[in-house]
């Protein structure tokens, strides 16, 4: 994937350079000091990827995340952990703490990898086929996959796709998340921000702006917050 690197910072922008370079499989096409000057490069290139600063004089690297072209993926790299429920309102695919650890960098670009692949495949034609009491069948990538609502840990919105992540695999569907959300069973499935839904089942804990579920983090919306409280985990406490 080609990349590009939106920092204020000159420092940072050679860390993330650094560890571009040790990845091996990212090409840095650009590395610029503030969005505007990244802009006027987007104009007339196509960009896979970028590794973009929040807070910067100026701008705000999460309102210029809305105006990218929805093929171009965004991981947020900043200081400052409080932004990350705002970020994946933007659809971003991962955000990074500086300073960057090179793990956890990996971790990040091998998730966008993922979804570039999956993002490259034919998905015109996708959506739900049918849906029975314990699952449905998902057309997506000229197959139609057999899912079982025990095996989804959380689905995931992004730009205009859902990506159901299960047990042992991911499927990418082309249909937003309020519709895939009508589809399931309500006492399981919760929405717990405008980019996640997560299946309660298989909650290892939460904290009050995080679930976690296996190794991932799913952040908790604040319009979502109560409500997931409330009927999910309060309520189901109480209930035992």
């Amino acid at each position: 994937m080609n990349c590009i690197i939106i920092d204020d910072e000159p420092l940072a922008r050679e860390a993330i350079e650094m560890l571009i370079n040790q990845t091996g499989d990212l090409d840095l096409v650009g590395s610029f000091n503030s969005p505007e000057t990244a802009a006027s490069f987007l104009e007339n290139n196509a960009v896979e990827l970028i590794f973009l600063d929040i807070q910067m004089p100026g701008s705000n690297g999460i309102e210029f995340a809305r105006t990218i072209p929805k093929e171009t993926f965004v991981i947020f790299t900043t200081a400052y952990s409080e932004f990350a429920t705002d970020s994946y309102e933007v659809d971003a695919i991962d955000y990074l703490i500086k300073p960057v650890k090179p793990e956890r960098f990996r971790k990040a670009v091998e998730k966008a990898h993922t979804y570039s692949k999956l993002f490259k495949a034919d998905y015109a034609n996708n959506n739900i086929e049918q849906v029975a009491d314990d699952f449905f069948f998902v057309k997506a990538d000229r197959r139609i996959f057999k899912i079982y609502f025990n095996n989804i840990l959380f689905i995931q919105g992004l730009k205009d796709y859902v990506v159901i992540h299960s047990e042992n695999q991911k499927v990418i569907t082309a249909i937003n998340i309020k519709t895939i959300h009508d589809q399931l069973p309500k006492d399981m499935f919760v929405r717990v921000s405008k980019s996640y839904i997560i299946n309660a089942k298989h909650i290892g804990s939460v904290d009050n702006n995080t679930v976690y579920i296996g190794t991932n983090e799913i952040p908790i919306g604040s319009i979502y917050r109560d409500f997931f409280f409330n009927e999910f985990v309060t309520k189901k406490i109480v209930s035992r």
